[in-house]
């Protein structure tokens, strides 16, 4: 089922919640809203389950117009971040829930109905709990039986708001994985918010970064977080290290130092360069122009990786640095050394995107 989302707005009195949305979602992806709390997300997410209704544009399912039809009418499974699960009801009653209460003529019979509920609890690998009740669940556990009640209506849209969002970082890492290899089996065209990036990223064919009611970029997740469209999506999609400077000849000017820019990057009297922790390493001796001149101010080891903050030795301005445990080692630098930054990589938008985003 292809969703269109055309010419979208939404308001709340005064505030403009989304401001002219246009999205296509094809059948059997997997989509996710990606952006910071008060973006929007939610609310395009309710307005496609029909929970909420636009101010102005059209949804269209497989290419028919679904604005005005009611939620019941949509086919939509919904997955809330609270599991929404009736505590009374044992998990069998639970997912079975769903089609026991559709009109007569549409209900399955008690043993097909038997038969799809033991079905989906092997899919989401619990067919042991099914006698037990919600209070005697984990939180993975629950959020995959509300899965399993979303799917026993075989909607032709699944919609999930944070749904892991309830959940410490282990089990949500479990579950992204179980829910990417769940949706690969199943290909029920799917929508799910979240403000989590690396959640996005992981799960997603593609993310769409809203912000302040607005899409920034739509993209597979490498060419979201390898190519940002904006200063926005930059900073949202992990962390990163501004310098400030000039463009010049195909060089960054920051400071004295000079780092060739990819080609056809436009001559700036003043600039933001971005790099990502990861791209910018560290050098002992100086290799030329090429390197920022920094002292080492603190050395975090976090898990298989280490952070290092730096501190600029022309403007005390920090560097944050990712580097592996080997480079570490063959570095042995110590807190308070002087020594050389180098950014393997820096981006650079256009003045006017720049600009744009400033004044967002």
């Amino acid at each position: 089922m292809s969703i269109t989302i055309n010419n979208i707005q939404k308001s709340f009195g005064a505030f403009k919640a989304l401001k002219n949305i246009n999205l296509e979602i094809a059948g059997g992806e997997l989509v996710a809203l990606l952006g910071p709390s008060g973006c929007g997300k939610t609310t395009l997410l309710r307005i496609i389950a029909g929970l909420e209704a636009p101010d102005a544009g059209q949804i269209l399912f497989h290419g028919e117009d679904a604005t005005d039809r009611h939620v019941r009418e949509r086919q939509v499974g919904f997955v809330f971040q609270h599991y929404a699960l009736f505590r009374h009801m044992t998990v069998f009653e639970n997912i079975a829930f769903g089609l026991r209460v559709r009109p007569k003529h549409q209900r399955p019979a008690e043993a097909e109905i038997r038969e799809r509920v033991h079905k989906l609890l092997n899919l989401v690998q619990l067919d042991w709990l099914a006698d037990r009740y919600p209070p005697q669940l984990s939180g993975g556990q629950r959020q995959r039986i509300a899965l399993a009640r979303a799917l026993a209506v075989e909607p032709k849209v699944l919609l999930l708001d944070e749904p892991f969002g309830a959940l410490d970082a282990k089990v949500r890492k479990e579950l992204r994985r179980w829910l990417r290899r769940l949706h690969d089996e199943l290909h029920v065209t799917s929508v799910f918010v979240t403000h989590d990036q690396e959640e996005a990223l992981e799960v997603a064919d593609r993310v769409v970064v809203l912000n302040e009611g607005q899409i920034e970029q739509v993209g597979t997740p490498d060419e979201v977080y390898d190519h940002p469209a904006s200063p926005f999506v930059f900073e949202f999609l992990g962390d990163v290290n501004l310098f400030h400077g000039r463009v010049h000849d195909g060089h960054a000017n920051i400071g004295d130092a000079q780092v060739l820019l990819p080609e056809g990057t436009n001559s700036q009297e003043a600039a933001v360069f971005y790099a990502r922790p990861h791209e910018i390493d560290i050098l002992r001796e100086s290799p030329g122009a090429s390197a920022i001149a920094a002292r080492v101010y603190d050395i975090r080891p976090l898990g298989a990786t280490v952070w290092v903050e730096l501190e600029r030795e022309s403007d005390q301005g920090i560097i944050e640095v990712e580097l592996s445990r080997d480079r570490l080692d063959t570095l042995a630098i110590q807190r308070g050394e002087a020594v050389y930054v180098h950014p393997k990589r820096l981006k650079v938008f256009d003045e006017a995107i720049s600009k744009a985003a400033v004044g967002h």
